[in-house]
């Protein structure tokens, strides 16, 4: 059977409404809650690099992935630092020629003794 109380049914509207705000609400809080936690899981993982001029260090080739090799290491050096800026990047001295070359320091990892880390 119709509702014909139309102010019943607008009232059964306005209720349902209201309980849909408040599921969309608890949906929102939930997946912030969910973000933090993956947030702070996450960043426990990440390690600082801190490089100084004049340390030496390896450089990950990216380019090489074009020419497979089963055994051939992505990892050039050791190049030294000249200087590290405060945002990531680190100016090198190029070992094959006397230029430098700036990079991103995440793709540095420090050179001890001839071996890597």
């Amino acid at each position: 059977m119709l509702k014909f109380d139309l102010e019943k049914a607008g009232q059964d509207c306005l209720l349902e409404l209201n309980e849909l705000e408040e599921l969309r609400n608890e949906a929102h809080d939930s997946s912030k809650i969910y973000k933090e936690r993956t947030k702070t899981f996450l960043d426990k993982h990440i390690v600082k690099k801190s490089f100084e001029a004049g340390q030496k260090v390896w450089l990950f080739n990216f380019r090489l992935k074009f020419f497979p090799g089963k055994l051939q290491t992505k990892w050039e050096g050791p190049s030294q630092i000249i200087s590290v800026s405060p945002h990531g990047a680190v100016e090198l001295k190029n070992p094959k020629d006397e230029g430098t070359f700036k990079v991103n320091g995440q793709r540095l990892k420090p050179y001890i003794d001839g071996q890597a880390l």
